[in-house]
């Protein structure tokens, strides 16, 4: 068997007689999506001494995982963005085990080393609040308290929120209807990565979006004049860019 297609991943904190058989398959399912290509990536056996997780390679797959890994550089936050999620995944896992890792190839070099417990923690903030708003599809809404649990859906997210019963009766009509925009105060904290994560959200108001089409609206915005957007040859992607980047047709 041609092992020049085998990768091995380590975990220092636990040996195979100690690991936790739940805390394996979350280590398992983060390191398919590092390699990618899973189709083709076998699961082959534990190894003894520190955990060392040997997987192979269908030999067809194997240039497309090498270019994938070469190109992998979580230092500068470089390389598939899917790859990069799961490098960090792997690496808040060992964290947390108080454990290092590293992924190595059949000879056992180091392909890519995981700092672990050895990653400087981030500088903390405390939580804030602020003033802002949200947009999403009411898709939930309801309960027996004064503060009234809402739930909006905006793509795969979704946002928790909580509002008065008065507003809430407002809310109701528009369960699954078109996408609202709400104002109110977030509350907002810091987790270890030193992302900024919502951690909830206060409605105060709320106003319905237009949920025209978007070949309507696109129409709308090339009858502006002076509008440079019946030059934009991806409407959809710019809308996208405008929402959550910066910069596009103005």
């Amino acid at each position: 068997m041609d092992q020049s297609h085998d990768y091995r991943f380590t975990i220092d904190a636990y040996t195979p007689e100690t690991i936790p058989l739940a805390r394996l398959a979350e280590y398992m399912k983060d390191l398919a999506a590092l390699l990618g290509e899973r189709k083709h990536v076998h699961f082959v056996r534990l190894e003894s001494g520190s955990t060392s997780l040997l997987q192979r390679v269908d030999p067809e797959a194997a240039p497309k995982i090498k270019k994938r890994i070469d190109a992998l550089n979580p230092s500068n936050g470089t390389g598939p963005d899917d790859a990069l999620r799961a490098f960090r995944a792997l690496d808040r896992l060992l964290a947390e085990d108080n454990a290092v890792g590293r992924l190595c190839d059949y000879d056992g070099a180091v392909i890519i080393r995981f700092p672990g417990r050895e990653k400087p923690r981030p500088l903390t903030f405390g939580a804030f609040s602020q003033p802002g708003s949200l947009d999403g599809v009411l898709i939930k809404i309801g309960g027996k308290d004064d503060t009234v649990p809402v739930h909006l859906q905006d793509g795969k997210e979704i946002h928790i929120c909580t509002t008065t019963r008065e507003m809430a009766r407002r809310l109701a009509p528009h369960l699954f209807g078109a996408t609202l925009r709400v104002q109110g105060h977030g509350r907002w904290e810091r987790d270890a990565e030193g992302v900024w994560r919502l951690d909830r959200f206060y409605i105060d108001d709320f106003e319905t979006l237009d949920d025209a089409p978007l070949g309507a609206v696109v129409e709308r915005l090339r009858r502006v004049a002076g509008s440079d957007w019946a030059k934009v040859d991806d409407p959809y992607a710019e809308l996208q860019h405008l929402r959550h980047g910066s910069g596009g047709a103005h």
